[in-house]
């Protein structure tokens, strides 16, 4: 949790981003925000051309901005130049809205199971549970209402927020985030379906996060059958995804909002998934693909391919479909005339 605002001249942002001063350089900043509804201690920026006109009515304190924007008519007249302002904003804002830092407690009306070890400086929250032969490594921070179930194992650095689940079989790497409300090993969704009706499948994988994996909110991870599943390090997942069981992400993917995810798909390095896409079961996505979003992806994704539209197909063929089912209407009132040229006239 970030700690209040740290108050900067716009001088010393200048000089935190690395950036070229343009203007009065005591201007103090208490606040980052947009260019609308900014006020003079507002630090604001420029990231597109396509928001000149929010910039020319801005009056933020000052702005981070591009070179070729600079001298803009109007707009806040204190400037920051720099080559990338969200560059910039990611070096500034960890120094404005410094973390609070980390008070180790153990609430008392948590409760921990026989064998349970903990590292040092572990906090704790009210009403957490943890089972037998539970792993906490140093530094871990576990929220309010958390449950590890037996024999889960947590790397040093971790914080796992608020009534997050972990069940058994579940082992997170270092410096994860899991945010609220999320379940990771849960049974994943297995049946053998037969005239009596439908048998669950026993899940007995695992549920493995590498190293800087990060959770979102009502995300759900499934454990595998008998197999596991496993999360790539330095892989980033969105609120409300679901990866089914036995599927593979590999490193250093983002995965959007909302997006679906079939048992034993496998999702190579690097790929990036938008929102509300959807992965057939058993399918890869090579490394370096680009799903867009809502698309459906049915069949395998060559490396480095970005695909969109259901069921997904290279971006340029989708684009072209598009592009020709929307000249149909056209299309078709001239076959009407052709074929009955009174029928419009009528």
């Amino acid at each position: 949790m970030a700690s209040a605002p740290v108050p900067l001249t716009s001088q010393a942002v200048a000089e935190l981003v690395s950036g070229r001063l343009r203007g009065d350089g005591t201007r103090l900043l208490t606040a980052v925000g947009p260019l609308e509804g900014a006020d003079g201690g507002t630090l604001s920026f420029l990231g597109s051309a396509r928001y000149l006109p929010e910039f020319r009515t801005s009056a933020a304190g000052a702005v981070l901005i591009r070179a070729e924007h600079e001298g803009e008519a109007g707009g806040p007249p204190v400037r920051i130049i720099v080559p990338d302002p969200h560059a910039a904003l990611l070096r500034l804002l960890p120094v404005m809205f410094p973390v609070a830092p980390h008070i180790p407690r153990i609430d008392p009306s948590a409760r921990i199971g026989p064998g349970t070890t903990l590292g040092v400086d572990v906090s704790i929250g009210p009403h957490t549970v943890l089972g037998r032969d539970v792993v906490v490594g140093n530094r871990v921070r576990l929220g309010a209402g958390v449950i590890l179930e037996d024999r889960v194992i947590v790397g040093d650095d971790t914080e796992i927020a608020h009534h997050a689940v972990c069940h058994t079989g579940t082992v997170l790497g270092r410096r994860c985030l899991v945010k609220a409300g999320a379940v990771l090993g849960g049974p994943g969704f297995g049946y053998i379906s037969s005239r009596e009706g439908h048998t669950r499948i026993p899940h007995v994988g695992g549920c493995i996060l590498g190293d800087q994996v990060e959770i979102g909110s009502s995300t759900c991870v499934d454990r595998g059958s008998v197999d596991d599943t496993v999360i790539g390090a330095g892989t980033k997942i969105d609120n409300h995804v679901h990866v089914g069981h036995n599927t593979r992400v590999g490193m250093g993917c983002l995965i959007m909002g909302g997006t679906m995810i079939a048992g034993s798909a496998e999702i190579g390095d690097g790929v990036i998934i938008a929102g509300r896409a959807g992965v057939t079961g058993h399918n890869r996505i090579g490394n370096g693909a680009r799903v867009s979003a809502m698309a459906g992806v049915t069949a395998p994704v060559p490396d480095g391919t970005d695909v969109s539209g259901f069921p997904a197909r290279p971006h340029r063929e989708w684009l072209r479909t598009m592009a020709t089912l929307n000249r149909l209407a056209r299309i078709a009132d001239q076959l009407e005339d052709l074929v009955n040229p009174r029928s419009r006239n009528a």
